[in-house]
């Protein structure tokens, strides 16, 4: 046999065993289990958008702990409304990280290359703007010297932000230039023009209020992390590191952006995520398991109540409508 076509064959075989070992290995035992319980859907259908082990699935409001209908589709993020999808692509061994815009029917709109490991995910409540967060450097909030990239696109006028850190800032009023300022965690206001966002910089964790077209952001608050803007625009979810140290953990907290009060919620556990407003008095939002699985929890926006399971074995809600 020719010798170039045996080592065509190896490299085949190679890739093979690569792919197969990469999607066994991202398949807890527990997560395999979903098989029984699903159903194969070529597009994303109204209900609660999530990821299965990182496969793009939907369960029913009414049902989210019943079947669920799973895509083709894999992401180590996601994201939608209005008919876009928004896919942050795991990195293999054969591709970097790259964000997909699809529409509900998964039929890819566009493509980007991105430089680093999938974080945060948002897509605006019309559809139009999608912003992503990336690990450029480490993989821990809670740890120093990580390094983060945010970007934002417009997808109705093709305009591209790679990173946040382009816009100018203003801090306690004044112009502020450093260069440590790290953004992550966008999440967009009804005009798709206003956002809010965490930024990094001198060892402080800064809410900032962002306005896309003017590109410039303003802090607003400290101690605010991975913000979720209420359908109102007038409360955000958000994380808040325990006495201010991310090494403590984080509060799932509320703000009123009216009044600047904080609110705990009745979630004491640590999370780590980006919530999502599932009605005015509701957050979601997901929590890893000692065994690496994740599930999605839904507590009330306030202080009263108990978290409540929403769905197992998920991550990355979004409601589809």
């Amino acid at each position: 046999m020719n010798r170039n076509l045996v080592a065509a064959l190896a490299a085949l075989l190679l890739a093979g065993v690569v792919a197969g070992y990469v999607v066994h290995a991202r398949q807890s035992p527990a997560a395999r289990d979903l098989g029984a319980q699903s159903v194969t859907a070529h597009s994303v259908e109204p209900g609660l958008q999530v990821l299965s082990n990182g496969v793009l699935s939907t369960v029913s409001l009414s049902d989210p702990q019943g079947a669920r209908a799973l895509t083709p589709l894999q992401c180590d993020r996601a994201h939608a409304a209005a008919g876009t999808v928004a896919c942050l692509v795991p990195v293999d061994a054969f591709r970097g990280t790259h964000i997909q815009i699809l529409d509900r029917q998964l039929r890819l709109q566009r493509e980007i290359p991105l430089t680093g490991f999938p974080n945060r995910l948002r897509v605006s409540a019309s559809g139009r703007m999608v912003a992503w967060t990336l690990f450029v450097d480490g993989h821990s909030y809670a740890t120093t010297g990580f390094s983060t990239s945010a970007g934002i696109l417009d997808t109705k006028t093709g305009t591209l932000v790679p990173t946040l850190e382009d816009f100018a800032s203003t801090v306690d009023g004044k112009p502020y230039a450093a260069a440590d300022k790290n953004f992550w965690g966008v999440t967009f206001a009804a005009d798709d023009n206003r956002f809010y966002a965490t930024m990094s910089t001198g060892g402080q964790r800064y809410l900032v209020e962002g306005d896309f077209a003017a590109r410039k952001v303003r802090a607003i608050a400290r101690n605010v992390e991975c913000p979720s803007l209420s359908a109102d625009g007038r409360r955000i979810a958000f994380k808040a590191a325990v006495d201010g140290h991310p090494r403590n953990g984080w509060r799932l907290s509320v703000l009123d952006l009216a009044t600047m009060a904080v609110t705990p919620t009745a979630e004491t556990r640590s999370v780590d995520d980006q919530p999502l407003w599932l009605d005015s008095e509701t957050i979601a939002y997901a929590l890893q398991r000692d065994d690496g699985v994740n599930d999605v929890w839904t507590v009330a926006a306030s202080s009263t109540g108990q978290p409540h399971l929403l769905v197992p074995q998920a991550n990355s809600p979004a409601l589809v409508n």
